[in-house]
């Protein structure tokens, strides 16, 4: 059974008994030591010539309550961070510390209060039902399933499985093995959990609504969350902050906002039925083009352009018999701010980081 979750956890969960009888959690306690702390993180596989550096030299602090995204391409280390953070791998250098508690010095205290569910590993347990699961979680993290029963009906519901609570998970598709393996993650209640690309086989509505009990998860409950994920949409949704890795190393730490207020792109989408081939090679040869919709009705093109240039665009345009039907500015997205930071367009979800 290769559920990270399991490896990584400690000892019983000291709990609030009066929640704990009722079935409740009280959100985490913001104060004190961040959930997380890297310091000089560094871990590489092989030898000699053939050594790669997965994590180079990374350090990062994940407070208490707050959504992390990791973005990376393929290979940018993201699951080996992920990994060494859950004392799974070993790092070569730097330190892990979770809420205060060096793993160094002790997993059954540093992991005590962590969960996991990574992208290729068989989170549940395929013969037991979807509320066995959860009470088996929940029992392995040292607390009496009986006693967060009400949390488990409320996991079912708000992630559409109460209908499927007593089914066998081999009889489930693979969306909602993933939403089953999400809510085993918080079965038990951790206040630190760490997603691997946990939308990964949901169709629109079900991505929806796990997102939305992300969010949900963490404004009220003060749940801290660290998701790695190729879905720029999930990212934007539910993370406070985003950590973007290239070649194991850190090449944006910021706000979705920030991020997206700090990409350097001014850009105006134009549709018009005149829009051919040759208008556009005519508008390429003055302006750099972001992209072409042939296909659209009517078609379009992006156009780098803003400040004055707006203005010699819609001359360009003008002179070359182009009426416009529509303009409007283009909002640069996390996809581009990706691109610009690491240099490659994020990858599909390939069975894990392969670092």
């Amino acid at each position: 059974m290769a559920r990270s979750a399991t490896s990584a956890r400690g000892g019983p969960r000291e709990r609030d008994e009066t929640n704990a009888a009722r079935g409740e959690e009280s959100p985490a306690d913001r104060s004190g030591p961040p959930a997380l702390s890297v310091d000089g993180l560094t871990k590489r596989f092989g030898e000699g010539d053939e050594a790669v550096t997965a994590v180079d030299d990374v350090s990062l602090t994940v407070e208490r309550g707050s959504v992390v995204g990791l973005l990376g391409p393929n290979g940018a280390g993201k699951t080996t961070l992920i990994k060494c953070a859950l004392g799974i791998v070993i790092p070569d250098a730097g330190s892990v510390r979770v809420f205060g508690n060096d793993v160094r010095d002790g997993r059954r205290a540093a992991y005590a209060d962590v969960d996991a569910m990574l992208e290729g590993a068989r989170n549940d347990y395929w013969r037991l039902t979807v509320r066995e699961n959860l009470r088996y979680f929940a029992t392995i993290s040292g607390v009496d399933p009986d006693s967060v029963a009400a949390r488990h009906d409320r996991l079912l519901d708000r992630l559409d499985l109460a209908d499927k609570a007593d089914t066998p998970v081999r009889d489930l598709s693979r969306g909602m093995k993933q939403k089953v393996s999400l809510a085993s993650v918080l079965a038990g209640g951790a206040e630190l959990v760490f997603l691997d690309e946990p939308t990964l086989g949901l169709d629109v509505e079900s991505a929806r609504t796990l997102r939305a009990e992300l969010r949900r998860l963490a404004v009220e409950e003060g749940l801290t969350i660290v998701v790695s994920s190729h879905d720029m949409t999930t990212i934007e949704a539910v993370c406070d902050r985003v950590v973007m890795l290239s070649n194991g190393r850190i090449v944006a730490d910021d706000s979705v906002e920030a991020l997206l207020g700090a990409a350097d792109r001014d850009a105006v989408r134009v549709a018009s039925p005149d829009l051919n081939a040759e208008t556009v090679a005519g508008v390429r040869e003055s302006f750099e083009i972001v992209d072409v919709d042939r296909e659209a009705r009517p078609p379009t093109v992006t156009v780098a352009a803003g400040g004055d240039r707006l203005y010699d665009l819609t001359d360009a345009l003008r002179a070359a018999g182009v009426t416009v039907s529509d303009i409007r500015t283009v909002q640069p997205d996390l996809e581009e701010v990706f691109l610009e930071r690491t240099g490659t367009a994020p990858d599909a979800p390939s069975g894990g980081d392969r670092r």
